[in-house]
């Protein structure tokens, strides 16, 4: 997605495909006390059919007397559904967010997870989006991040080494060139459709900006919107349109999925994209020969940054505040995070799973080279704002894009919407 999916999604980003279902099936604070009801956006999804099968089966051998029921809401209602439920204090036990802004602009209706979850905590990566005000709030199920793929097959039809992409912005721009000169490709995939495209392009692109300590500043909360780097990651938003880099009609085309479909039929050369769950590795490698899907590092525009993967924890499962049965709530949890279970999330969704005991080695290069990184990697930029903000910037960014405002003034705006929190 995976958000990153979108996660994600992710994408997010995340930023994840439509579940099925509806809110009607939920529960209430007076639920049987032999029963726990689960919202999500996944379970009703084939390819993680064999992931929640699995943490069932962990569930019922500590709790047999105790039925789980999931209710897979579509993706995009969810947080509204959930709104209207955290509004009447009548909900599910258990609920499935996007890690960042999704669940730390809602962390009054859910309960601290720290001394359920406390032997879990080497075993799985991700926590800090799921974190407020030091408190965990849900368990993650994935890791997600925004690396950059490429087609190296288009890269052989361009007269380019397909081992060595581009390590700076001069360098990819030379690349966009050959690429539209030999191919009928574009360079770049984007799909902003739903203000999405821009959190992707900000976190895939933006570590070839800032400084490190520019990049730790903004995810710590200290963001200067008036920054010289801060302005030059939306000047090469509106530069990459302006150049001929995006696909026709990015503002009318949908991240999920019609951008990563772009990419995955070979019409365009590059796309940031998620490393978990959609638009992803595994995705991709049912169109595209496994071995021509390249991933490389956001090229370098400011000599002083120094790009590595933005990851953060994809998705993750919190407990209501209104259950009745917190301990029985948190133990399902901790099965959704069960070994057996994420490693079928692996196998059969392609999800990066938050368990790093995980072997992935079969997952093939791209896989192998994204999981390389994930050691010095960083959490994504657009992960560390908050819903409201997010949502602006898309808004925004559709506009940046159409000409009709300026990078200074939606930079303006979104400096006041972020210091508003």
């Amino acid at each position: 997605m995976n958000r990153r999916a979108l996660w994600a999604a992710v994408l997010v980003a995340a930023m994840t495909l439509p579940g099925c279902g509806s809110a009607g099936s939920g529960s209430s604070p007076d639920a049987a006390d032999d029963k726990l009801v689960v919202w999500d956006w996944k379970s009703g999804e084939e390819s993680a059919a064999s992931y929640i099968k699995q943490a069932k089966a962990d569930f019922a051998e500590k709790h047999p007397d105790v039925e789980v029921e999931f209710v897979a809401q579509p993706f995009d209602q969810y947080y509204t559904l959930l709104g209207t439920a955290i509004q009447s204090g009548k909900g599910p036990d258990v609920m499935l967010f996007n890690g960042g802004g999704e669940i730390r602009d809602r962390t009054d209706a859910l309960l601290p997870l720290d001394d359920y979850v406390a032997k879990d905590r080497k075993r799985l990566a991700g926590w800090e989006a799921f974190t407020a005000q030091g408190k965990v709030y849900a368990a993650p199920v994935t890791l997600q991040g925004h690396p950059v793929y490429y087609n190296k097959a288009l890269y052989d039809d361009a007269g380019l080494d397909p081992e060595r992409p581009a390590t700076t912005w001069q360098e990819f721009l030379d690349d966009c060139k050959a690429i539209a000169e030999k191919t009928k490709a574009s360079c770049l995939s984007l799909g902003n459709k739903e203000g999405i495209g821009i959190q992707f392009f900000l976190s895939g692109m933006g570590p070839g900006v800032l400084t490190p300590q520019e990049y730790d500043d903004w995810i710590a909360g200290n963001r200067d919107w008036n920054s010289p780097h801060v302005r030059q990651i939306f000047e090469l938003w509106k530069e990459a349109e302006d150049a001929g880099l995006n696909n026709d009609g990015a503002n009318s085309t949908a991240l999920f999925n019609d951008a990563f479909a772009r990419f995955q039929s070979g019409k365009a050369a590059h796309i940031v994209g998620l490393m978990s769950d959609v638009g992803h590795w595994k995705d991709f490698s049912e169109f595209l020969d496994p071995d021509d899907i390249g991933v490389m590092r956001a090229p370098l525009v400011n000599s002083e940054a120094d790009p590595a993967l933005p990851y953060d924890g994809g998705i993750g499962y919190g407990v209501a505040e209104w259950t009745k049965k917190p301990k029985l709530a948190a133990d399902l949890v901790r099965s959704l995070t069960s070994k057996d279970a994420l490693k079928a999330f692996y196998a059969d969704a392609g999800a990066v799973a938050s368990d790093t005991t995980l072997d992935v080695s079969g997952g093939g290069q791209a896989l192998t080279t994204i999981v390389s990184e994930i050691k010095t990697g960083k959490p994504a930029l657009h992960v560390a704002l908050s819903s409201k903000t997010l949502d602006l910037m898309g808004r925004l960014s559709q506009q940046i894009l159409s000409g009709s405002t300026s990078v200074d003034d939606a930079l303006q705006k979104l400096a006041d919407s972020d210091r508003k929190g």
